[in-house]
């Protein structure tokens, strides 16, 4: 073994030190601050590369896309402060939204931001039927250059979550190639975009928020290796890591270990092998997992915080719901880990191991299926093996599975994934339980979950007047007393982890007080890029 490792590790250095030249000359084309560099420039590097920097189809969603303005905007304690909005008026009944709009802010091709603009940002997005969820909006329509008033079939007390993530679009100049050529009246704009290289901003001078300290960015799209190996060859100021890299110590850098609500968990298929497949001819159902006995066994022998402190290098926390922390969180979702429970969930329901070989079966059926994960991703790999090693314990066998997303996209319907979520939003907790959403090919829920009680409680949720009033909804879906999504109800996930988002922070650069980080591989690092600043 020792041996084994010391192969691994040279074979791992030499990795890293080509990882690092490749990503010199990257950086020297780039034009990288380095320690020597410009006190107004940095050059970030992260994993995920976003599909568009159109708003109206998901780039800023869950985040603040840097290039456009919002009506509001988070605060770092999750509330709500206006960006474009000057203020706003709800009818009683919930339905119309009333927005006045700041008369100072500008495009960057010097047009004036209307109230026009905003409307037309709403209802191409709501037209648009992507990651942005406007379904329930009638119409949005411009009073005058001020004034935009929005309509709605149904009360939405996620609306204004919703608004805080949709980047105002300019309608004189938005066309087919507005993604990947956007112009808005955020405070960066855009200067060059190379595909699966790099994007390069620039701070907008004209910004009406104050011109942001640091005029010049650039950001690099890495693996996590890769990216650390930027930072020991001091290539880069700002690297998103990871928990299982964290731990590595780099002259003139320091690590920061952001809360965030990004979870890591398995999704467990509800519904039975009856032979049928989704639209899209994707297998459905497991036999073996479709038994909320075996589900909840497997819930209650996880150590969590031994996952946490081993595998994640302590940089995460037990998981144990999709909203872990936020306010419409029900701590009632809390639950302890019970080996002995475990064991007596699954001997109650007629599980045993007949035959000694140290796997339960019932009726001839085995206990063990398969759980698949992103190949080249270490932190669901880690935690998975992990989670599936306790799981012997009560004899249910997970064989462990790196493939391509294009084959969990297949297999996701039928088998379990070590998948990721979390957002600092309550909408997500109604895009992963609802009925309507089950089975289809978004991620939320391949396990097939369907409920009219947890619908009822959703649309409650979501119609509610009142913050209050839908909170109380949003916990009942997890757990109303007697049932829920939780693991202590139907368990259709196993939450095992929140994770830190690690990085790499050159010394002598402040980037700001974060936000709470919702699920992605940095892009929720740079929601608050106008606040930083080198102080060094």
């Amino acid at each position: 073994m020792a041996l084994k490792g010391l192969k691994y590790m040279n074979i791992r250095r030499i990795r890293l030190v080509l990882l690092a030249a490749a990503v010199v000359s990257v950086m020297t084309a780039c034009g990288s601050r380095g320690p020597e560099g410009s006190k107004d420039s940095v050059v970030i590097a992260i994993g995920s590369e976003p599909e568009t920097l159109d708003p109206t189809k998901g780039w800023g969603h869950g985040n603040s896309p840097i290039v456009q303005s919002t009506l509001v905007k988070y605060t770092a304690d999750l509330t709500f402060e206006n960006d474009l909005a000057t203020g706003y008026e709800l009818s009683e009944d919930g339905l119309t939204w009333t927005f006045t709009i700041r008369d100072d802010a500008r495009f960057t091709d010097g047009e004036k931001v209307t109230a026009a603009d905003v409307a037309f940002t709403l209802e191409t997005a709501r037209d648009a039927m992507g990651s942005v969820d406007l379904t329930y909006m009638e119409h949005a329509v411009a009073r005058d250059d001020t004034t935009v008033v929005i309509t709605l079939s149904r009360p939405a007390s996620i609306f204004l979550n919703t608004l805080a993530s949709v980047g105002i679009v300019p309608e004189h100049a938005y066309g087919k190639d507005y993604g990947t050529n956007p112009i808005g009246s955020g405070p960066y704009k855009l200067v060059e975009w190379k595909a699966q290289e790099q994007i390069v901003f620039t701070a907008n001078e004209d910004y009406y928020g104050g011109v942001p300290a640091i005029s010049h960015v650039t950001v690099v799209f890495m693996s996590e290796d890769a990216a650390l190996a930027a930072v020991q060859a001091g290539e880069v100021d700002v690297a998103y890591s990871s928990a299982t890299l964290g731990r590595t110590e780099v002259d003139g850098y320091h690590v920061e270990a952001f809360v965030s609500a990004d979870n890591r968990g398995f999704t467990l298929p509800v519904l039975p092998d009856e032979g049928r497949t989704t639209e899209t001819g994707a297998p459905v159902g497991n036999n073996v997992t479709c038994n909320r006995e075996i589900r909840q066994a497997i819930a209650y022998v996880i150590d969590r915080q031994q996952i946490a402190d081993v595998v994640l290098n302590g940089f995460g926390r037990p998981a144990y719901s999709e909203n872990d922390g936020m306010p419409w969180n029900n701590p009632d979702a809390v639950i302890e880990t019970d080996v002995e429970y475990a064991k007596k969930l699954l001997a109650d329901a007629g599980w045993a191991d007949g035959d000694g070989d140290g796997t339960v079966e019932k009726n001839g059926l085995k206990a063990e299926f398969s759980c698949v994960y992103p190949s080249g991703d270490s932190v669901r790999q880690a935690v998975a093996m992990a989670a599936a090693e306790q799981v012997k314990k009560i004899g249910i066998q997970i064989h462990v599975e790196g493939t391509s997303w294009d084959e969990i996209t297949r297999r996701m319907f039928s088998e379990a994934v070590m998948m990721g979520w979390g957002s600092a939003i309550p909408n997500e907790t109604y895009y992963l339980y609802r009925s309507g959403g089950a089975l289809l090919d978004d991620f939320y829920n391949p396990e097939g979950y369907q409920s009219d009680r947890t619908d009822g409680y959703l649309t409650a949720a979501m119609e509610a007047l009142t913050v209050e009033e839908a909170n109380e909804n949003w916990r009942k879906v997890q757990w109303d007393g007697t049932t829920g999504t939780s693991m202590r109800g139907e368990c259709p996930w196993v939450w095992i982890v929140n994770l830190d988002h690690v990085t790499y922070v050159r010394d002598g650069l402040s980037i700001g007080e974060q936000p709470v980080h919702g699920h992605g591989h940095g892009l929720p690092l740079i929601q608050n890029l106008h606040e930083w600043v080198w102080v060094e």
